[in-house]
């Protein structure tokens, strides 16, 4: 097996890419965890904390394919640009209105709901522009060295945040984040990208999303693919929305201890991400994505009955390590299967079934939490995740032997 950890930073555009997004993404897990404190501090409801969490998912769930056609029609580095400066401007909002005293949970969910609608078209830009960076050779450690990044912040982030609000408040915690933005936004700028070969005629924006759609349809491959991501969407990664309450009410561990349960399933995230990136293109990525995500909802099982600090970090590192197996392979699966000319818009529809649906799931377990208590419902809801594994590899054999 031949080891190529770093192969995809021989792109300069990549390198600008990862290393401006090495400080940006640190910022963002900042706002993540703050923003999940402040709202269960303005609330005390585990269901509206679900509510603020989902909405940032919520405008993917039905925007997302509008985003594609964008992406498919005009430059993806400018797209980037616009998007990460209004996410910029979103979270300077935020902490102007925390450190003046006037912040209202309302407004939490306005700014989350925002940075949703942003993300409608800084995704799946995002996801289709590591392929024009990087090219299908680099592609799959491209996308793992991508995930290392945001799994790695997402170890450093709730750590320090967690620090912060212990010490200077929240606030400080939004204004870093959107200071953070200004190193991809330079990056970007520095970046030289050649314009498109050929000019794609535009046609009606409905009928660029069907000729999407239509191509997923067709791909049974791709339908798999997006069909496991679906289960984990709805069934496995809304547990994250309720790391607050077990960090106060089942762990008893603060503020601090939050960023030590985030940063847990942070570190077996970057150790996953880190094994594909060395490893490189491999065969039978179906088969890996699927043992990866029985692994990881096995853990997040686990994890619900534990009332041990050390045991839930140690559970949330195997559940990080296989979720971030199984969506880097779905998403390099994905990005080879579709043409230059679709990508975008396929990689919208991926974002729609894999982010769009964790507000539904958030909303799911979040009242399911409301009635039965945060540990029962993420237990009963990775349950139906390993029950829904079962049928997807009993009657889909397209998924196992791709």
């Amino acid at each position: 097996m031949k080891f190529r950890t770093f192969t995809a930073l021989r792109h300069r555009n990549f390198r600008l890419f990862f290393f401006g997004q090495s400080v940006s993404l640190i910022g963002t897990w900042m706002h993540s965890t703050a923003q999940g404190w402040l709202v269960l501090k303005l609330t005390d409801s585990a269901f509206y904390l679900s509510l603020v969490h989902a909405m940032g998912y919520w405008p993917l769930l039905f925007f997302a394919p509008i985003g594609g056609v964008a992406a498919d029609r005009g430059s993806k580095r400018n797209m980037l640009i616009i998007t990460q400066s209004l996410s910029m401007a979103l979270a300077l909002i935020l902490a102007v209105l925390v450190s003046l005293g006037v912040v209202q949970a309302w407004h939490v969910a306005l700014v989350a709901l925002g940075l949703g609608i942003v993300n409608t078209f800084d995704i799946p830009a995002r996801q289709a522009f590591i392929f024009d960076m990087v090219g299908k050779e680099d592609l799959t450690n491209g996308i793992a060295l991508n995930a290392s990044l945001f799994h790695g912040a997402r170890v450093v982030g709730p750590a320090v945040a967690g620090f912060i609000i212990g010490i200077a408040g929240m606030a400080v915690c939004f204004y870093v984040n959107a200071l953070s933005y200004i190193t991809i936004i330079a990056g970007l700028y520095m970046m030289k990208v050649a314009p498109p070969e050929t000019v794609r005629e535009r046609r009606p924006m409905l009928k660029e999303i069907r000729e999407g759609m239509g191509f997923v349809r067709r791909s049974p491959v791709i339908r798999a693919f997006m069909l496991m991501a679906s289960f984990s969407s709805l069934l496995v990664i809304p547990y994250i929305a309720l790391m607050p309450i077990y960090a106060r009410d089942v762990l008893k561990i603060g503020a601090a201890g939050l960023g030590l349960l985030m940063g847990s399933a942070g570190v077996g995230a970057l150790a996953g991400a880190l094994t594909l990136a060395s490893t490189g293109t491999f065969e039978r990525r179906g088969r890996a994505s699927f043992v990866s995500g029985i692994l990881s909802n096995t853990a997040v099982l686990a994890f619900s009955f534990s009332r041990s600090t050390t045991l839930s970090c140690a559970l949330l590192m195997v559940a990080g390590w296989g979720m971030i197996v199984q969506m880097a392979t779905v998403n390099a699966i994905i990005q080879v299967e579709a043409p230059d000319a679709l990508r975008g818009r396929v990689m919208s529809l991926y974002t729609t079934v894999f982010l769009g649906l964790i507000p539904v799931g958030n909303l799911m377990v979040g009242a399911l939490a409301t009635w039965v208590g945060a540990p029962h419902a993420v237990a009963l809801s990775a349950t139906a995740a390993l029950i829904a594994y079962a049928f997807l590899a009993m009657f889909n054999k397209t998924m196992m032997s791709h």
